[in-house]
């Protein structure tokens, strides 16, 4: 052995495992590795014609031209294979190989003719139109599952928005030139009803405020133009308007317009601090 091969790094066996941080290269002479410690497992059928139908689609055959031989003998494998594995098979599974074993013997015999000339039916028939029918509902209930499905594909959002509560509107306020043209189209009514007739009239504004309280606490709320007396002439409007402010600046009225350009309206408070 030269210098330089004895230089030369040697490759070390990897380790199979680590057991509590130590390796190991080699299996213990001792172990036993049952033959049950090794399971197996199938693709799932939901039963013996499902199994034939993976057979056939896994060959890519024709269902009406089944090679009931080659069919059969694949199914005996998977009977077979089931019952060494000690896997629980249903009867159905049976009765099916018995089918198969029943449809090959008959294709081995000669066929037979009736009376009226007319030959023996194919003993696939029965078997392949099951088979059919059953490709035909699996498909379907394949689609139907394929289709998005709430909480599974499909999840719907929910938002918790609190207890609810009407919306606060805001009333614009009341400008007093609008008071102004208000008041402007009561005393033109007012001088219709205005007479030639000179009379000295004693009129109160206190006594007009306590008066337009009275008519606010029975109708709450009324427009503007009706807390006035038209008959009363220009004295009384101007008394009525002068009360109205009066009352506006004491807190004791609200005068309010629900929208720009509507009529003005007055409503009486009840115990507000504003």
């Amino acid at each position: 052995m030269t210098q330089d091969t004895a230089t030369q790094p040697v490759q070390q066996p990897l380790p199979l495992a680590f057991v509590h941080g130590q390796p190991f290269t080699e299996l213990p002479e001792d172990l036993y590795i049952p033959p049950e410690a090794l399971e197996v497992f199938l693709e799932a059928f939901e039963g013996p014609l499902d199994l034939l139908l993976y057979l056939i689609r896994r060959d890519k055959v024709d269902i009406v031209d089944m090679p009931i031989a080659r069919i059969t003998a694949q199914y005996m494998e998977y009977v077979e294979l089931m019952q060494e594995l000690k896997l629980e098979l249903a009867a159905e599974y049976l009765v099916m190989a018995a089918i198969l074993a029943e449809i090959k013997s008959r294709l081995l015999l000669p066929k037979r003719r009736s009376e009226d000339g007319e030959e023996e039916i194919d003993p696939r028939a029965e078997l392949i139109r099951r088979l059919q029918e059953y490709e035909i509902i699996k498909q379907a209930a394949q689609d139907i599952d394929a289709l998005p499905r709430v909480e599974r594909d499909i999840f719907l959002a929910d938002a918790d928005t609190g207890p609810s509560c009407a919306p606060i509107k805001l009333l614009p306020d009341v400008e007093l030139d609008e008071l102004v043209m208000a008041l402007a189209g009561v005393l033109k009514r007012a001088a219709m009803f205005e007479k030639h007739q000179i009379s000295k009239e004693k009129l109160s504004t206190r006594e007009r405020m306590a008066r337009v309280l009275e008519i606010l606490a029975e109708a709450k709320h009324l427009p503007f133009v009706a807390l006035f007396s038209p008959e009363e002439g220009r004295a009384g409007v101007v008394v009525t308007f002068v009360a109205i402010l009066e009352l506006q600046k004491l807190a004791a009225i609200r005068i309010i317009q629900p929208e720009p350009l509507t009529p003005i309206r007055v409503e009486i408070r009840h115990g507000e601090n504003q």
